[in-house]
């Protein structure tokens, strides 16, 4: 095709002459993302939890665990009898709850990415394998997925809790096993539509052996869904660890996790008010932040919700 052709088919249309490569792309994702205010907002704060998670030593004033004798059921300090030393108030042992805070922000991000990570590698696995091979191994594995979606997913991450034991590695383990379905469903429907194209067609013509097609050539065609579900993900775990932290069941004190700060405060509920609130904002704000980054991630990632 000579140059004055190429120009030619550029002008009508025919041609596509928008930029290539990682940044090209990059630009383009985040010009989606970005139309998404809310989602803008959520990554921001999400990038702010994640500075103070790992900058928690040096931002919080006093250690988590560290507990002032003079100073019980401290209320916050704009209030009468408040003190500024606890900004946010102390708990019923004299712990301030700014501290607690700041480093329960670790365990809710160690929480969902180590429930993100698991869910999400064995979903994977076992969706390209009843996608790519059907037949039985289909069967086998979505039948025991459809058994794992018939429980309500806290009531189910309780069982398993009170069955391997009350802790926080343990409630991770039965959330990822809960959520685990999800990306087992996603990965095989994405499989599926993938398998008819003529790209596999052709590289089942060529040779090229069954692993290297599933995850070299198959699977990085699916992950848009994938990452979406994994944003989402991250929210419900750290909304379940909470919960089952309420309940006795997630991490044990005097760990400074959100969901057990509450359960601490439960008695504290009508004379401290700061000591259930705070924690409590913690967790939705996170979660509500989280939550839209991942409609944001949503709007960028589905071609079906991209303009032409």
């Amino acid at each position: 095709m000579t140059e004055t052709t190429m120009q030619e088919g550029i002008e009508e249309g025919i041609i596509d002459s928008r930029p290539t490569g990682f940044m090209a792309d990059l630009r383009e994702f985040w010009s989606y993302f970005s139309e998404n205010r809310g989602a803008v907002i959520g990554l921001f704060f999400f990038i702010a939890v994640v500075l103070i998670a790992v900058l928690a030593n040096i931002i919080a004033p006093h250690l988590p665990n560290e507990q002032f004798r003079d100073a019980l059921l401290q209320p916050p300090f704009w209030q009468t009898g408040g003190d500024a030393r606890f900004l946010l108030g102390t708990d019923a042992i004299g712990r301030d709850m700014l501290s607690r805070l700041i480093y329960g922000s670790r365990y809710s991000l160690f929480i969902g990415c180590i429930v993100v990570s698991i869910s999400l590698v064995v979903g994977v696995i076992l969706g390209l394998m009843a996608g790519f091979f059907r037949g039985r191994v289909d069967t086998f594995i979505m039948r025991i997925m459809d058994v794992v979606l018939a429980f309500p997913s806290l009531l189910l991450a309780l069982v398993l809790v009170a069955i391997l034991g009350p802790s926080l590695i343990n409630a991770m383990v039965a959330i990822a096993i809960v959520q685990q379905p999800h990306y087992v469903r996603l990965t095989r429907a994405a499989v599926m539509t993938e398998m008819t194209k003529d790209y596999v067609t052709a590289a089942r013509v060529i040779g090229v052996k069954s692993l290297r097609l599933m995850f070299i050539t198959i699977l990085p065609n699916c992950m848009a869904p994938l990452i979406v579900q994994a944003a989402l993900s991250f929210s419900t775990a750290i909304l379940d660890a909470a919960a089952l932290g309420f309940l006795g069941m997630g991490a044990q004190p005097p760990t400074p996790e959100w969901g057990t700060m509450l359960a601490e405060a439960r008695e504290f509920i009508l004379r401290a008010w700061w000591v259930v609130t705070f924690p409590g904002v913690a967790i939705l704000t996170t979660v509500l932040a989280i939550n839209l980054m991942g409609d944001g991630l949503r709007d960028a990632l589905d071609p079906k919700l991209k303009r032409s």
